[in-house]
């Protein structure tokens, strides 16, 4: 069974992120809030954790559309190709910031993805999430648990999300009713930023 584990978005306990982060290190899958719906996520390092959330998502792993979620921009190098100066810039006017932006993969990518060409980023501006990432020194792999099909109650109160959840995965972080809209998906692989999905992110600063 899951634990449910309370922490503040406006000052998260570093002991609680700690027992997080030993979840994450351990294999555990956990899920947590974001800028936008809550997550479903695991160390990207560790492979049997990726395989346990494809498994759950029905897909898979290594064509999987997972996002990275980095801490700041300063990630961006271990995963992503280099890009030109206007791409940047459309990452530092969002991020961080409720979108995932599809860049092009560069050889450096966790070997079950090594024959992906893009990587999905997201920079969440949430306190708890950026915590986690930098605790645990590197990014979480992660995919959204909203569901279009559910009622929007049970993909936003973390009581309800642990009820349906808690067989599957180790640790659900309760940081308050969450978003019900998810994060705006946009691939700047090409020269003109094209957007896959409107989602909570404003798309006119792109």
């Amino acid at each position: 069974m899951a634990e449910l584990l309370r922490i503040y978005n406006e000052n998260p306990s570093q002991k609680h992120i700690n027992k997080v982060v030993e979840t994450l290190r351990n294999g555990g899958l956990i899920i947590y809030p974001t800028d936008t719906v809550y997550g479903l996520g695991c160390d990207i390092t560790n492979t049997s954790a990726l395989e346990k959330i494809a498994q759950i998502k029905g897909v898979k792993l290594e064509k999987a559309n997972f996002s990275f979620v980095c801490e700041d921009l300063s990630n961006l190098s271990d995963y992503v190709k280099q890009i030109d100066s206007a791409t940047f810039k459309v990452l530092k006017r969002n991020l961080p910031g409720p979108f995932t932006f599809i860049l092009p993969g560069n050889s450096n990518l966790p070997n079950v993805f090594k024959k992906k060409k893009t990587v999905g980023i997201r920079v969440p501006d949430n306190a708890i999430c950026k915590s986690i990432v930098s605790t645990l020194g590197n990014p979480i792999v992660s995919t959204s648990i909203y569901d279009e099909d559910e009622v929007l109650e049970y993909t936003t109160d973390p009581e309800l999300i642990k009820e349906k959840w808690d067989h599957l995965v180790d640790l659900v972080i309760d940081g308050g009713y969450g978003d019900n809209i998810p994060s705006t998906v946009v691939d700047l692989t090409s020269s003109q930023p094209e957007v896959i999905r409107e989602g909570k992110g404003s798309i006119e600063n792109l």
